[in-house]
C-alpha cells in the first residue's frame, strides 16, 4: 500500500492550488507537456479505453484559430496563456482496444449498431477523467491550470478535429499563474452538504 502524500504535495494538488486567469510571461516547453502526458496516461479508465486526445495550442497561428471560438470573457486570458490544451474524446476509441485491452474482445462491447449510446457515454466519462488526471499531473510538475468550458465546441471541432471522430470536451490553459491576479477563493460544500454514508 502506498504511503499518504505529505501535506505539501496535497497543497500543490488540491488545498492551495487555484484556477488561474492571468499568466506570467514564462514559456512551457514541449518536453514538460510530454512528461505530463506520460504521468496522466497512467490513470485508470474503464477497460483501459483511454479516449482522451489533446491538442496543445501554443503558436500564434494556432491561437488565432482558437480565439474566435472563445466566449468574449475567456479570450484575453486564453490568448495570454503559454499553452491551452483542448481536451477531446475519440468517439471511436474502441478501435484501439485490441492494443489497450488485449486479453478479451472489448471492442465488441462498443462497436456496431445499437452501441453508439454506450460508446459515447464511455468516451465522455473516461475522457473527462483523463483530463482531470492531466491537470493533476500538470500541478504535480509545477504548472498552474485554468480549465474552462466557455467556447463553441462545434467551431473548435471543425478547426482542430476536422475528421469528425474526436469531439472537444473542455479546454485548459497551462502555464505559471500570476498569484497577484487571483480572486478570493470561493467556498466549497461541507461533507454533510454533499455526502452520505450508506
Amino acid at each position: 500500500m502506498a504511503a499518504p502524500l505529505p501535506p505539501s504535495a496535497l497543497d500543490s494538488l488540491f488545498i492551495q492550488a487555484r484556477t488561474h486567469n492571468a499568466w506570467l510571461d514564462k514559456p512551457v516547453g514541449d518536453t514538460l507537456l510530454k512528461r505530463i502526458w506520460d504521468i496522466a496516461r497512467m490513470g485508470p479508465t474503464s477497460a483501459n479505453c483511454s479516449p482522451m486526445r489533446v491538442v496543445f495550442v501554443k503558436s500564434p497561428e494556432a491561437k488565432a484559430r482558437l480565439q474566435p471560438a472563445l466566449m468574449e470573457g475567456n479570450r484575453a486570458k486564453t490568448m495570454a496563456a503559454p499553452v491551452t490544451a483542448i481536451f477531446g474524446n475519440d468517439s471511436q476509441f474502441y478501435d484501439l482496444l485490441p492494443k489497450l485491452f488485449p486479453h478479451t474482445d472489448a471492442r465488441a462491447w462498443f462497436a456496431g449498431p445499437g452501441k453508439e449510446a454506450v460508446a459515447t457515454a464511455t468516451a465522455f466519462r473516461n475522457g473527462t477523467l483523463q483530463a482531470a488526471y492531466f491537470m493533476m499531473a500538470a500541478r504535480a510538475l509545477g504548472l498552474d491550470c485554468g480549465p474552462m468550458s466557455g467556447f463553441d465546441n462545434a467551431m473548435v471541432d471543425r478547426e482542430f478535429f476536422p475528421n469528425g471522430r474526436i469531439k472537444s470536451n473542455f479546454i485548459c490553459s497551462l502555464g505559471y499563474g500570476d498569484p497577484a491576479a487571483l480572486f478570493p477563493r470561493s467556498p466549497r460544500l461541507e461533507f454533510e452538504e454533499a455526502c452520505s454514508i450508506a
